[in-house]
């Protein structure tokens, strides 16, 4: 049976994981997005490669940002406020896991048949995508500032209301 000794912010290890990786993700897919209304409007090949490069990493890595999300969320001992803004979050990850790798797939076939192209229907897409970042920034924001998931001061003060053993089974 392996035990790990959870952290001051209540996880196995130093700091979360899932923060660090999904600004990753939440920066490409801006950046995409601005590196390919550019090149829509520039005509630059040079702006929709960057665009295309930015949307598959963050497309690979949602996968990444979704496993330690949910895998943080779940040693969380979120209070009755923050659980539906939890949720939400959770909810809003899982729908932008479903449609990040298929952007990413639709325009990846595009590309491949015509790297030049820019399609609108694409541009409004990864518009939507956007906009459901910005809303998950939001979301994350509120349970990591305003609630404290997973902050040390707040994981301490929930220690002492709530005493329990400190392991992970």
């Amino acid at each position: 049976m392996l035990t790990f000794t959870l952290s001051e912010e209540n996880l196995p290890y130093i700091d979360p994981i899932h923060a660090i990786v999904v600004h990753f993700v939440i920066a490409m897919v801006i950046i995409s997005f601005i590196f390919e209304v550019a090149g829509y409007i520039t005509k630059r090949q040079s702006l929709l490669n960057a665009a295309w490069w930015n949307l598959l990493v963050a497309g690979v890595m949602i996968f990444v940002a979704i496993f330690f999300g949910q895998f943080e969320a779940g040693l969380a001992e979120p209070s009755q406020a923050a659980q539906p803004v939890l949720n939400r979050h959770m909810a809003v990850g899982w729908l932008l896991l479903l449609l990040l790798p298929q952007l990413t797939l639709w325009q990846g076939i595009t590309r491949y048949r015509n790297p030049s192209k820019v399609s609108l229907l694409q541009l409004g897409a990864k518009l939507i995508i956007v906009v459901l970042v910005f809303y998950q920034v939001m979301l994350g924001t509120q349970v990591f500032w305003v609630h404290g998931i997973h902050v040390k001061p707040v994981v301490q003060a929930t220690n002492l209301e709530n005493p329990q053993e400190n392991l992970l089974n």
